[in-house]
């Protein structure tokens, strides 16, 4: 039996957290919290991202890559989704940008943050970080589709005023961003698997966990059930904390676009987590996996549900963004590519990315 299946007895940490994370979120739900109460979710929350990772990794392990990166990507975003829609239903126009705010703050997070910290990480290891221009590449550039076809082109559409798409521009959106999510993971895990594997650079990896034996299918299942109830406690405690975050910001007198920047920043701590010790084992190629194939889910996923949803939710939908967002999403872009290209990155460009990320979060505060 693998080392990772004799760590997972019923009293392990990584099984109690995710359970009282889960408990603690049956009896937040939809009240309005004292701050001793929000300080004790909030650690919930945190324990529960921890577990993420590990049950992440176990089945990872169990189902090699790149499935391991899209099992944690899909299911974050799944669950992310859900928790837009219901502050969506429960919040009327006041969240008419939170989608908005919410996906683009994902992009920026994931291509920027989780990007620029890994490619440090690695970097700092092997002083080059080593990954695949195929694979990274071809994902850049269905996030570059996506966050186009559904966060610029609203601002640009004349058929309804304001940064809005008609219901037949909106049904094109969430069709074409199904579309290039399918065709995504097709190529990743069946056609062009390879391009999103590890490159090996020979320079072996921290620890034994690469070469330990895989945990078995019953130590599998029961990760994966403990990382989607973790997943649910991780999204519905920072639902729980988000009035308190609300009123923060609002006493704080920063833009309501910081609520869909700080609910990112906590329901992405997972890939986070995972996708620097990812880098730090010499899997670069992983944790870009984990940042693209999670932006790409976050659009694929989010803007078609958001599609059906609009049909009872009331109040306007505003998906197109400002000039100052599509300035830096297109910087963006341009970086990312010039970072994917070559195939290898130095300390330079996962520090450019980590100052782009800081300057969206700079203007998030301060526009």
């Amino acid at each position: 039996m693998s080392t990772t299946a004799r760590r997972s007895p019923l009293t392990d940490w990584t099984v109690v957290v995710p359970v009282v994370a889960l408990v603690a979120l049956v009896f937040s739900w939809g009240r309005d919290l004292p701050g001793f109460a929000v300080g004790i979710v909030a650690l919930c929350l945190a324990g529960a991202v921890l577990a993420a990772v590990h049950h992440a990794e176990v089945v990872a392990h169990r189902v090699g890559e790149p499935f391991g990166s899209l099992v944690l990507a899909v299911a974050v975003t799944v669950i992310e989704v859900a928790l837009i829609v219901t502050l969506m239903a429960d919040g009327g126009d006041k969240t008419a940008s939170l989608a908005r705010d919410t996906v683009f703050a994902a992009v920026m997070i994931t291509c920027n943050g989780i990007v620029g910290i890994s490619l440090l990480v690695g970097a700092l290891r092997n002083r080059i970080a080593v990954f695949n221009p195929e694979g990274s590449g071809a994902a850049l550039a269905t996030v570059a589709t996506l966050a186009t076809l559904s966060l610029v082109l609203p601002t640009f559409t004349t058929s309804k005023p304001g940064p809005e798409f008609s219901t037949a521009q909106l049904t094109f959106a969430a069709v074409a961003s199904l579309a290039l999510y399918g065709l995504f993971v097709a190529v990743q895990t069946v056609r062009h698997r390879s391009y999103f594997l590890p490159v090996d650079t020979g320079q072996g990896s921290d620890g034994g966990e690469d070469h330990a034996d895989p945990p078995t299918a019953r130590a599998a299942l029961i990760s994966l059930g403990l990382l989607l109830v973790a997943l649910v406690a991780v999204v519905g405690d920072a639902k729980a904390v988000s009035p308190t975050i609300e009123r923060a910001v609002a006493a704080a007198g920063l833009p309501q676009a910081v609520v869909g920047v700080i609910i990112a920043l906590l329901v992405l701590l997972p890939e986070t987590l995972a996708a620097v010790r990812a880098a730090r084992r010499d899997r670069v190629q992983t944790s870009l996996n984990l940042a693209y194939g999670s932006a790409i889910a976050s659009i694929g996923l989010t803007i078609p549900a958001i599609a059906l949803a609009s049909i009872w939710l009331s109040g306007p939908l505003l998906l197109g963004l400002g000039p100052i967002h599509m300035v830096l999403l297109a910087l963006t872009v341009v970086v990312s590519a010039l970072t994917i290209v070559p195939g290898r990155a130095t300390l330079l460009q996962g520090g450019v990315h980590i100052v782009l990320l800081a300057a969206y979060l700079f203007l998030a505060v301060s526009p």
